[in-house]
């Protein structure tokens, strides 16, 4: 075994193939990059003029034919991410109920603004949801297309730089009831064109997510909480694992719709990040 993990023979897929053939077509040589000595940072850079932009999807108020409901509380949720983004640095922009072809066309075109002079990029999506869909004012897109846009192959000022989405909508219809428990408490090197991104979503597959009508969805409360406390001082992803733990332990549903009452609610973090993400040097 080689030191970058290929062996003599060549790099096959875990796809079932009749033929036997290659789909990347790669020679039976191994594998090798040309990546200068001690470029293995395990830290993305900040060492940008910006930090880099905040772009916040708001949908509140749906077309009455889609029948979906207001999304009380989702002007709390985007206020707050204005402020403690904001307050890290991030420019952040706010587009209000947008339609389907209004969401492609805002982050098409910042997918392809020049990126070159920002350390990141983040982008939070607040909706109604269902599980790889996401809802604009007059019906649902597929979330890949949007958060596709941003792939190294598409968006090349952001290459090797960390793209964070956070997105607060249902991805189902399942809910969570709960259980009790009694325990206390930088080379030429080539990279996957859907590396660097982090997807924070606000509940499990397949599960409702939670918003209070006055105070704003569980999720982004909490993220809120824990970038506004930790922000300048832990890792992202064990900011996240807090987030995790507060909408875990500290929330639970109050409804007088049957069924509905005393539900717990899970975030689920999907990360291809390369590199540990802190917002200050």
């Amino acid at each position: 075994m080689s030191a970058n993990g290929s062996g003599p023979g060549e790099d096959s897929t875990d796809a079932r193939r009749g033929d036997g053939q290659q789909s990347g077509g790669s020679s039976s040589l191994p594998m090798d990059v040309d990546a200068k000595p001690h470029s293995d940072s395990y830290r993305y850079s900040l060492n940008f003029p910006s930090i880099g932009q905040c772009i916040i999807i708001n949908n509140k108020n749906f077309d009455r034919r889609t029948g979906m409901n207001q999304r009380n509380g989702t002007d709390v949720d985007a206020a707050n991410v204005m402020k403690e983004f904001g307050k890290l640095g991030y420019k952040v922009k706010i587009y209000n109920d947008q339609t389907v072809e209004q969401m492609k066309q805002v982050l098409t075109a910042v997918s392809k603004e020049d990126h070159s002079c920002s350390a990141s990029f983040i982008c939070v999506l607040l909706s109604h949801g269902d599980e790889g869909v996401f809802f604009g004012t007059d019906g649902s897109i597929d979330l890949k297309y949007l958060t596709s846009l941003f792939r190294g192959d598409r968006c090349k000022s952001l290459v090797g730089k960390p793209k964070l989405f956070f997105i607060q909508a249902c991805r189902g219809t399942d809910l969570d009831p709960g259980i009790e428990t009694d325990n206390p408490g930088d080379g030429t090197t080539k990279i996957p064109v859907e590396a660097d991104f982090l997807y924070a979503y606000s509940t499990a597959p397949g599960y409702y997510s939670w918003r209070n009508t006055m105070t704003g969805s569980w999720f982004i409360q909490s993220l809120c909480d824990m970038i506004r406390k930790y922000g300048k001082e832990l890792e992202l992803q064990h900011i996240m694992i807090r987030v995790n733990h507060k909408v875990a332990v500290e929330f639970e549903s109050v409804s007088n719709s049957p069924g509905f009452h005393a539900k717990k609610q899970i975030p689920c973090i999907m990360s291809m990040l390369t590199k540990e993400m802190y917002f200050s040097p």
